[in-house]
């Protein structure tokens, strides 16, 4: 018997914007975007992070602060290459030029963007 695979999301929302750099706020903001994953896995989706693949990438390339040119050398990217292995996104609320880049980026591929985590589709 096979099953179709599950589908990873992309869950999109501010994680540096609006925190001067500090750890703490970044922190927070990371808790934050995790918050639905959970519930994202129990609805039949791989939930993904982008900073959950890109900033252990940039702390083996050698970055060394939030913004130096490795960060945008990896952030950013990361997400995108992401995208192409996503289904959807789900974009939090909150000021983030990033994350309304993968948005952009999830309409030209032609995913779906969710805005509330309620809309997104149960697939389990």
């Amino acid at each position: 018997m096979t099953h179709p695979a599950p589908r990873m999301i992309l869950i999109a929302g501010p994680y540096r914007s609006g925190t001067g750099d500090a750890p703490e706020k970044m922190a927070a903001n990371l808790r934050h975007l995790e918050s639905v994953s959970y519930t994202l896995f129990k609805a039949g989706y791989v939930p993904m992070i982008g900073e959950w693949v890109a900033l252990p990438i940039w702390h083996v390339a050698g970055g060394e602060h939030v913004g130096d040119a490795l960060y945008d050398e990896i952030l950013h990217p990361t997400a995108h290459r992401l995208l192409q292995l996503c289904s959807a996104v789900l974009r939090l609320p909150g000021d983030s030029k990033g994350a309304d880049n993968d948005v952009k980026l999830a309409r030209e591929r032609g995913l779906p963007v969710y805005y509330k985590l309620e809309d997104v589709p149960v697939l389990a």
